[in-house]
């Protein structure tokens, strides 16, 4: 009997068996169990780009903020692989060339983070519509472009982080990071510890509920009092708020900490960046070899700007000395140093009259070339031999014992 090679027809598919196992139900509809998808098989759809936000990117470069990107693609001044964008909703990868008013967008720069001592009197702002001086307008003009992280209030001072990094700006603002920021207060008034008691409940001021505080009384200096101040949010003028609320006016705020990131003996305008170890220990991120002490940089001259290129009076032009040419500025400048001084209204009078001046000492001598005087050996003092013939003593010398 010739074998059958043809294939067994397909089953029905109300015959195909079920897998045994557990049944997942869902929540009920009318009656019925709906089957929820498993998480396992739920997968991105397939047409989702590549790569991150054309804002994000040019954030990440630091050439904007996000919101100013968005702005300036608005405008048509951002283009991608040549062909200018009218709409921020554009992923983008490294491999993608990126213009932006005609400049090409590198690689974004490592994540840097900045303790800057705010002065009083500046915006914590890029631009102010009232035309008052802004904290990025009194950086120092070697600084790239720079972010704040949160803000200080016009009349407030103190610690002002800054990054060039919009992520690592996000990530420090937010409030599940939970750094305490202390401040240092000082208030008109002298209250007691029953007084503050509501800031460390927390307190509710017009309608707006603020987290528990840790306040201290440091010291009460005449009609006012030093308070330390710690909390773990910043909304707008919070702690002079809360303090009007139990009738103390805040008269001085100065901002010593933000997390782990203090003030220390920073003066205000100063800039000193942070380390890339401290950076990479507390964040996780930072440059890779970064050992150096930390540097420090001053604020501006009054009336001076970022853009300012000029260097400060007296400072060294920095050029380099030729060949033999410091050795010849040695030379003069020891040859000024030995050079035999004059000194007395005499002197000056010979000068003023062209005679050649009086000059004394050694030195004076050397440079006329006159031979110097012989110096008078030491006259030598005679000693006694032992068991020669004694000399006779002076009177009143020392009596022999047993005299």
């Amino acid at each position: 009997m010739a074998e059958n090679t043809n294939p067994p027809k397909s089953a029905p598919k109300t015959a195909v068996p079920k897998i045994a196992g557990p049944k997942i139900e869902g929540p009920r509809v009318e009656g019925k169990a709906v089957e929820r998808k498993s998480a396992v098989a739920a997968k991105p759809a397939a047409g989702t780009p590549e790569g991150d936000r054309i804002a994000k990117v040019l954030s990440r470069a630091g050439v904007a903020s996000r919101r100013e990107a968005e702005r300036m693609i608005e405008f048509g001044e951002v283009s991608v692989n040549g062909k200018v964008i009218d709409s921020p909703a554009l992923n983008v990868t490294s491999k993608d060339k990126i213009v932006v008013r005609g400049v090409v967008v590198g690689e974004p720069e490592q994540a840097r983070l900045w303790l800057y001592y705010k002065p009083e009197g500046l915006v914590t702002s890029e631009s102010d519509e009232k035309g008052r001086e802004t904290v990025f307008d009194n950086l120092p003009a070697e600084l790239p472009r720079v972010m704040s992280v949160g803000r200080l209030d016009l009349n407030s001072e103190g610690l002002l982080l800054l990054t060039n990094d919009g992520a690592l700006k996000r990530r420090l603002e937010l409030p599940s990071t939970g750094w305490l920021r202390k401040y240092r207060v000082r208030v008109n008034g002298n209250p007691v510890d029953p007084d503050l008691e509501p800031l460390r409940k927390g307190i509710v001021v017009e309608g707006e509920r603020f987290q528990p505080m840790i306040v201290v009384i440091d010291r009460i200096q005449g009609a006012n009092a030093w308070l330390t101040v710690g909390l773990r949010e910043g909304k707008n003028r919070e702690i002079r708020r809360a303090m009007a609320a139990i009738n103390l006016t805040v008269n001085r705020l100065i901002r010593v900490s933000y997390g782990p990131f203090r003030l220390n003996d920073l003066q205000p305008g100063e800039v000193e960046e942070v380390k890339g170890k401290v950076l990479r220990d507390q964040l996780g991120q930072g440059a890779t070899v970064d050992e150096d002490a930390p540097k420090r940089t001053r604020a501006p001259r009054a009336g001076a700007s970022r853009t300012t290129t000029g260097k400060a009076d007296g400072a060294s032009s920095g050029r380099r000395l030729k060949s033999g040419e410091g050795l010849k500025q040695l030379s003069e400048a020891w040859g000024e140093a030995v050079k035999p001084r004059v000194f007395g209204t005499a002197t000056k009078k010979a000068e003023a009259e062209g005679g050649k001046p009086r000059t004394f000492g050694t030195a004076a001598k050397k440079a006329d070339g006159g031979a110097l005087r012989p110096a008078k050996p030491p006259a030598k003092r005679a000693t006694p031999t032992r068991g020669g013939p004694a000399g006779p003593k002076p009177a009143g010398g020392r009596p022999k014992r047993g005299a």
